[in-house]
């Protein structure tokens, strides 16, 4: 039977590219609502001959209980913006719906605390490609095994992302944790944010199709006498890649659910592990 799905943060891009796949993939049935800002003006919106209604904060509690008495119980993912995310888990929280957060920033503590005082799960995690989550799992298991192997080091991170994101890369600020294990003396505050077009382009070579749609990263370890230098990329253009990882996150939380779970956040390594 097809897990149901709500996704939210239509007509942002990654929504949009969610619920395309969502669309063609026959694991999912899609509910055809989605939460939305109090900037959207429209209405609704249309993919693939289906008419997506658009829900707005003033809304979404009269609109909640109809799609919930209609559609049954189903998870939610929230693919929205940084300031309504802890609003957003809120709601989720006192409607009894499970969620997949992909949004970044907000009050992370105050959004863990939310889901651990409810009746819901959550898989919260600052990204939901897979193969990035495990590359932060090696760096993660090296910190714990090798703490100071880079004691002294000068690190810089630098990440870029298409210009309309409003806040730093919760994947690099997840990184700074590791570097500091690992003996960095680095702060979230240090991190290179890079939104403008014409820099990407010139002088990271970020593919112009791709500049509005893109997360790019590099870490770079230089020793204290600039002899050895270390660095670790990894570059995304387009969103379909997050995808497959928000799906996986969407299956496992039903699964927990349907266990009992509850009051549980989540990360994208559980997720990886399928614990």
């Amino acid at each position: 039977m097809p897990q149901k799905i709500m996704i939210n943060g239509l007509p942002g891009n990654v929504a949009k590219m969610l619920v395309r796949h969502a669309m063609d993939d026959e694991r999912f049935e899609l509910i055809p609502f989605s939460l939305t800002g109090p900037e959207i003006t429209e209405a609704s919106l249309q993919e693939k001959g289906v008419t997506i209604s658009l829900v707005g904060p003033d809304r979404r509690e009269s609109v909640i209980n109809d799609i919930l008495k209609e559609w049954g119980e189903f998870i939610t993912i929230d693919f929205t913006h940084p300031a309504a995310i802890n609003a957003n888990a809120e709601f989720y929280c006192r409607h009894g719906i499970p969620f997949v957060m992909g949004t970044t920033g907000g009050d992370r503590q105050k959004l863990v605390d939310a889901v651990e005082s409810s009746t819901i799960s959550a898989v919260i995690a600052p990204n939901m490609t897979k193969q990035i989550v495990g590359f932060q799992a090696m760096m993660a298991y090296a910190a714990e095994q090798f703490p100071g192997l880079f004691a002294g080091y000068h690190l810089t991170i630098e990440e870029s992302h298409q210009q309309g994101k409003a806040d730093t890369s919760g994947t690099a600020r997840a990184m700074v944790g590791c570097f500091n294990r690992l003996g960095v003396d680095y702060n979230e505050s240090d991190i290179i944010k890079v939104r403008d077009p014409e820099d990407q382009k010139t002088r990271l070579g970020v593919p112009e199709a791709h500049l509005g749609g893109h997360g790019w990263h590099t870490y770079s370890l230089v020793s204290p006498d600039g002899t050895a230098n270390f660095r670790f990329v990894h570059n995304i253009n387009g969103r379909d890649i997050y995808a497959q990882g928000t799906f996986d996150a969407v299956l496992f939380l039903g699964d927990a659910h349907r266990r009992g779970q509850a009051g549980r956040v989540f990360s994208m390594i559980d997720v990886l592990k399928g614990v």
